[in-house]
Parts: structure tokens; sequence; C-alpha cells
């Protein structure tokens, strides 16, 4: 079977990945991170490969490496990850192996999948998933949705749709909601 992509992003109920002032009243919006941590956690031993870009990476760094308390951090810390960077030369990751940095997303991505391994993941990044839907590298979309409507932000995609999308499933957690979408390129 083939590698997939597997986009995740956190986005607002009226479709925005941030908000006018950053990301911040979507995570704000969700009381407990309790399921999609879980729905994480269920995902990764699938997953080989966690893309990130250079922003992402930069937040991720900064949390992670530290987080010995978090449900997660062993996951997110001992999974290979790549840096979708053009600027970056090193991507650190505090005690544990460093990311790669891949300054071309679409070709990385396309040598993975022409490789044996489990599934890749695009963790936020919303440049980077962009790019990558324009190439139609872009499998599924594991959107995460938080329960705010913002009005106005940055919108999960750009005005270069639409994209047709089948929805392979879906749940709805106290705080928030989980929606899985096969990307359908005519």
């Amino acid at each position: 079977m083939p590698r997939r992509l597997v986009a995740q992003q956190w986005i607002s109920l009226d479709g925005f990945a941030s908000g006018p002032d950053g990301e911040g009243a979507i995570f704000e919006a969700v009381e407990d991170f309790s399921q999609s941590e879980a729905h994480n956690a269920a995902l990764l031993p699938s997953v080989d490969v966690v893309l990130l870009g250079r922003r992402t990476y930069e937040s991720f760094v900064a949390f992670w490496p530290e987080a010995h308390d978090e449900p997660m951090a062993e996951h997110v810390n001992t999974v290979r990850k790549v840096v979708c960077s053009s600027t970056l030369d090193a991507a650190p990751w505090g005690r544990f192996a460093p990311a790669e940095v891949a300054r071309d997303a679409a070709a990385h991505v396309r040598d993975l999948r022409a490789s044996d391994g489990g599934d890749v993941l695009l963790w936020g990044s919303l440049a980077v998933m962009r790019s990558l839907l324009r190439e139609r590298l872009v499998d599924e979309l594991d959107l995460l949705v938080a329960p705010v409507l913002l009005g106005a932000g940055t919108p999960l995609v750009a005005p270069d749709g639409p994209y047709a999308l089948t929805q392979l499933g879906g749940d709805v957690w106290p705080s928030s909601t989980h929606v899985r979408c096969a990307v359908r390129y005519t």
C-alpha cells in the first residue's frame, strides 16, 4: 500500500486556521485536548515521518523536548521529523535526534512516496499544506475543529480551490470535533 500524506490542522468552525491575532483563539476555545491527544496517539504508530513548516517547528521545538509530563511528548519527540524550510540549515530537537531539513517540500514528499514506509503526517504548517495541496500530494485532511467562530483570519485553504473531498469519518468530542476527509483530485 502506498504511503499517504495526512495533513492535520486545527481550524475554527467557520474554517479559519488562525484568527486576526494568530492561532491563540482556536486553542483557547478547546477546554480539553485529551481526545485529540488520544486520536494522535492512535494515529502515530502508522506514521514514520512528521513534516513541519519552519514556524510550526519553532513553536514545537520550544515546547516538546522539555514537555516531560505531556501524554504526547514521547511520540512527538521520537518520531522522525522533517522541517520544510528554505531558510533553516539545521533543526535541532533538544536531546533528541534532530529533524532533517528539506528545502523543497513537494520533492521531499515525492521521494518519501517512492520509498517504503508508513504514513507521512503534516502537523499544522499551513503554507506547506497549501503548497502540497496545489501539487496534488495531500491524500487526507485530518481536521480538528475548535468550537469558535472567528469571523476573520487566515482561511484553511487559499482561493486556489475548490478541492473535492470525501468524508471518511469523524467524531464529536466534548470540546472539539474531528473530521477526516480524503482529497479527490480531478
